[in-house]
């Protein structure tokens, strides 16, 4: 059984992003439903998977993170309004048999992401 994971690097800083914020949402006919919230630690890891097993269903999922609120309390100084303040990631699951990894890569200017295993 497969199971879904995130982290969070901070490339301004070039460190984890330790204590931000995040909620998993599955997206579908029946709109938009929060399945867990959690922060990541100080390795920018949730300490368990936010899904796994038979929870992981083959569909839509968004992963938002309060990257605002993180660079905030990193006393980076923001515009206001800030430039990137909430990042929502959206993304399916074809094989819920798979390991999906969904990392945040993150800047107060600039964000990406990719698949992991």
């Amino acid at each position: 059984m497969g199971k879904l994971t995130t982290h969070v690097l901070d490339t301004a800083q070039g460190k984890p992003g330790a204590g931000v914020k995040l909620a998993l949402y599955s997206v579908g006919a029946h709109g938009k439903v929060r399945l867990k919230a959690d922060q990541t630690d100080a390795d920018g890891r949730c300490s368990t998977p936010l899904l796994e097993g038979a929870a992981l269903l083959a569909g839509q999922y968004e992963l938002v993170f309060h990257a605002g609120d993180y660079f905030a309390a990193e006393g980076v100084r923001q515009a206001s309004p800030r430039f990137l303040d909430v990042v929502t990631l959206a993304f399916g699951v074809a094989d819920p048999d798979q390991n999906y990894h969904v990392p945040l890569l993150i800047s107060p200017w600039s964000y990406s992401t990719y698949r992991g295993s």
